[in-house]
């Protein structure tokens, strides 16, 4: 039976890709260790990987990443949420299942896992990414004009959402409940600095997780603004201190009120 295998580097991941052939399907977990739903998920993946023999070569393959720690890799394939099951053959996506949904995964593995590789000559996108195709060519039909009026609509509530207050910081989580590393270390530097201080959980709201990410220019999070200004993420946040002591001073809480963080 078919077991999963934790993808933890880049380089396991790269090595990983190569190492199928074109024909196997590959099956792509997301997770995260804080998400409940993600342990229910593993569950599932487990209990149908082992309904799937090993056979040379392989049919399927079963991997689980930690969308967190390698965020590269989930960025490439767009995901927002976890769980999230990404399913692929021959370097194509095939579908991708957000959510715990037992059944929508098992239909969606097994249906491709019927499906074999296409003969040589044909194109596999046409036929094995229909879904993805469908959406791809839906955002494709959209007037010219109307693109750029959502983008407007969005970039305009991404101003006023960076100037919600003097200091705002964008992050996966809430200063209570941090998400990542990098997010939780600058809460803790705002803290120690008694900066008041907006937030803003990118993890609930995907659109303006990767509207802000254009809209900055800057692709990761968490992300710092003062003043409507980007200053950047933990590592340029820790050099302009280093360069001056009294960088938060303006925006520091008095002796006597710690203030906390306002949500936006």
């Amino acid at each position: 039976m078919s077991t999963i295998k934790d993808i933890t580097t880049l380089d396991g991941w790269a090595q990983h890709l190569s190492s199928l052939p074109p024909s196997t399907l590959l099956i792509v977990s997301f997770n995260a260790p804080w998400a409940a739903p993600c342990a229910q998920m593993a569950t599932v993946l487990s209990t149908l990987a082992s309904e799937y023999p090993v056979t040379e070569p392989p049919s399927t393959s079963w991997v689980s990443i930690d969308a967190e720690e390698l965020s590269d890799i989930s960025e490439s394939y767009n995901v927002t949420a976890v769980p999230f099951l990404v399913l692929i053959r021959n370097s194509q996506v095939l579908e991708t299942v957000s959510g715990s949904s037992a059944v929508k995964v098992r239909s969606a593995i097994e249906t491709h896992a019927k499906q074999s590789a296409k003969p040589d000559g044909e194109q596999p996108a046409t036929s094995t990414n229909g879904s993805t195709a469908t959406v791809d060519m839906a955002d494709a039909s959209l007037a010219p004009k109307d693109a750029e009026k959502q983008k407007e609509e969005l970039f305009k509530r991404l101003s006023d959402l960076v100037k919600a207050a003097p200091v705002m910081l964008f992050m996966k989580g809430t200063p209570s409940e941090p998400k990542c590393g990098f997010s939780r270390q600058i809460v803790a530097i705002l803290r120690e600095n008694a900066v008041k201080y907006g937030f803003f959980n990118i993890l609930a709201d995907d659109e303006v997780r990767q509207g802000l990410k254009e809209y900055a220019d800057w692709p990761t999070f968490p992300q710092l603004w003062i003043d409507g200004e980007l200053v950047g993420g933990l590592d340029i946040v820790k050099e302009e201190m280093a360069g001056d002591a009294d960088f938060f001073k303006p925006y520091s809480a008095k002796a006597n009120g710690d203030v906390p963080a306002t949500s936006s």
